[in-house]
């Protein structure tokens, strides 16, 4: 009973040096990355004909699951290699977020791929990952009409030569 008793003031020690160190990790943002490409040939994914967009709009947008009620967290513009970075503050504990597409600067590229058109991001420290820094899958954009030589690069694509797949 004795030791219980004295084992209390050091484990109030404890708890309280360790405020400092939570107080920070909840106040440090997450650190979004991902990329826009321009999806040449229409196929819905990355080829080697894939172009990556400059100056493509991005934002963030977390929805609560009881209200559905949508909060756009965070926006960027893509830079070199349509590579896009987003810091957004705060743990979004279990809401769905996700990177959407906003707008393309190419007139030849505007039409958001459906498949490729948002990319889901884990906002929250509650689900075990140590960094504040997270990967979005790329997301696309249609060209109007695809380019010459598609043709050919599908074939290519084409894992058991099925050409009746084009």
């Amino acid at each position: 009973m004795e030791m219980a008793r004295s084992s209390v003031p050091l484990i109030a020690v404890l708890c309280v040096s360790l405020l400092p160190l939570a107080a920070k990790a909840s106040g440090t943002p997450f650190h979004i990355e991902g990329c826009v490409y321009c999806d040449t040939c229409r196929f819905g994914f990355e080829t080697i004909a894939t172009k990556y967009i400059i100056g493509a709009r991005v934002r963030i947008v977390c929805k609560d699951r009881v209200t559905l009620k949508k909060e756009v967290v965070g926006e960027a513009v893509t830079g070199r290699g349509g590579v896009y970075k987003v810091a957004v503050k705060g743990d979004r504990q279990d809401q769905q977020c996700f990177a959407e597409l906003v707008d393309s600067p190419l007139r030849k590229c505007q039409v958001a791929d459906p498949g490729r058109s948002t990319a889901t991001v884990i906002l929250t420290r509650s689900n075990g990952a140590a960094s504040t820094r997270h990967f979005a899958n790329a997301m696309g954009f249609f060209r109007d009409k695809p380019l010459r030589g598609c043709a050919a690069l599908r074939r290519y694509y084409l894992a058991d030569g099925d050409s009746r797949a084009i």
